[in-house]
C-alpha cells in the first residue's frame, strides 16, 4: 500500500516537472524577450533621426522662404514708387485746360505783309462800352451768318496777344441800332493774336455799300478805326469810301452762313 503511494507521489511529481517543462518551452527562450526592447531602440533613433533631418528641412524651407519675400518686397517697391512718375503724367483741370487751349487754336498763317491796315472814317453811329462778346447773334435776328475769323499782327509780322477789337454794323434790313448794343460788341485776341466774329452779312442803306465798322488797338498802341467789305457787294463800285483792300478774304458759303477771314497789321506801339 505504502509502495503505491510512494509510487504516485513520483509520479505526480514527474509530471509536474514534465509541466513545467512544457512550460518553459512555450514561454520560448529568455534572448527573444530581450529582441523586443532591442527593436524598439533600434526603432528610436530612426525616428529621432527623421525628426532631426525633418527639422533642418523646415528651416530651409523658412529660410528659403524668407529671401522670397524680401525680394517680392523689393519687386514690389519700384512699382509702388512707379506710381508718381505715371501720376506726373495725368494734369490738373487746369493743366487740361491750358494744353486744349494750346492745341486747339490755330498757329497764325504765314501770309502777313507787314503793311498795315488802312484806316478809315467812324461814321456816325459808334457806341462806345459795347458788351464783350464774340458773338453778335441774337434769337430771331434775320440776315446771313457771317463767321470771321483772323489774327492782329505788328508791322513785323508778329502776332499781338490781347488786342482790342470792337466791331458794329447794320443789320441786314440796313438799319443800326443807336439806342441800344445790337449788333455791337467788343473782344480781345487770344495768345496767338486770333479773334473770331460771328454775325450777320450787313445790308446796304443809303449811299453805302455793305461794310462793318472795326476799332483795333494793340494793347500798347494807338487805336486804329477801320472798315470790311464784302466781295461781291453791288454797291462796292459806286460807294465813295470803299477800299479794295479791306475786303474779308477766303469767302465760303456752307450750310446756310457765310466764313471768311481777315488779318489786321497794326502800330503796336513798341
Amino acid at each position: 500500500m505504502r509502495t503505491a503511494l510512494t509510487r504516485g507521489r513520483g509520479l505526480v511529481a514527474l509530471a509536474l516537472s514534465a509541466a513545467l517543462l512544457l512550460a518553459a518551452c512555450d514561454m520560448g527562450p529568455a534572448p527573444s524577450t530581450q529582441a523586443t526592447p532591442t527593436t524598439a531602440t533600434a526603432a528610436e533613433p530612426t525616428a529621432t533621426t527623421a525628426i532631426a533631418e525633418a527639422e533642418p528641412t523646415a528651416t530651409e524651407a523658412v529660410a528659403e522662404a524668407m529671401p522670397t519675400a524680401t525680394e517680392a518686397a523689393a519687386v514690389a517697391r519700384p512699382t509702388a514708387t512707379s506710381e508718381p512718375v505715371a501720376k506726373a503724367t495725368a494734369t490738373t483741370p487746369v493743366e487740361a485746360a491750358a494744353t486744349a487751349t494750346t492745341e486747339t487754336a490755330a498757329a497764325p498763317p504765314t501770309t502777313c505783309s507787314g503793311v498795315l491796315t488802312p484806316a478809315q472814317t467812324e461814321g456816325p453811329y459808334y457806341t462806345p462800352g459795347t458788351p464783350e462778346r464774340a458773338s453778335l447773334l441774337e434769337e430771331g435776328m434775320p440776315g446771313t451768318v457771317l463767321v470771321l475769323t483772323g489774327y492782329v499782327y505788328d508791322e513785323n509780322c508778329q502776332p499781338v496777344p490781347g488786342a482790342w477789337l470792337d466791331f458794329w454794323q447794320a443789320d441786314a434790313n440796313g438799319e443800326y441800332d443807336n439806342s441800344g448794343f445790337r449788333l455791337r460788341g467788343h473782344q480781345y485776341t487770344d495768345a496767338n493774336g486770333r479773334y473770331t466774329l460771328t454775325t450777320v452779312i450787313p445790308g446796304e442803306y443809303p449811299g453805302r455799300t455793305p461794310h462793318i465798322h472795326v476799332k483795333v488797338q494793340a494793347p500798347e498802341g494807338p487805336v486804329i478805326t477801320g472798315q470790311l467789305y464784302v466781295p461781291g457787294a453791288a454797291g462796292n463800285t459806286t460807294d465813295r469810301i470803299y477800299n479794295e483792300a479791306l475786303l474779308i478774304q477766303n469767302v465760303q458759303q456752307s450750310g446756310g452762313q457765310t466764313t471768311a477771314t481777315f488779318d489786321f497789321v497794326i502800330d503796336a506801339g513798341e
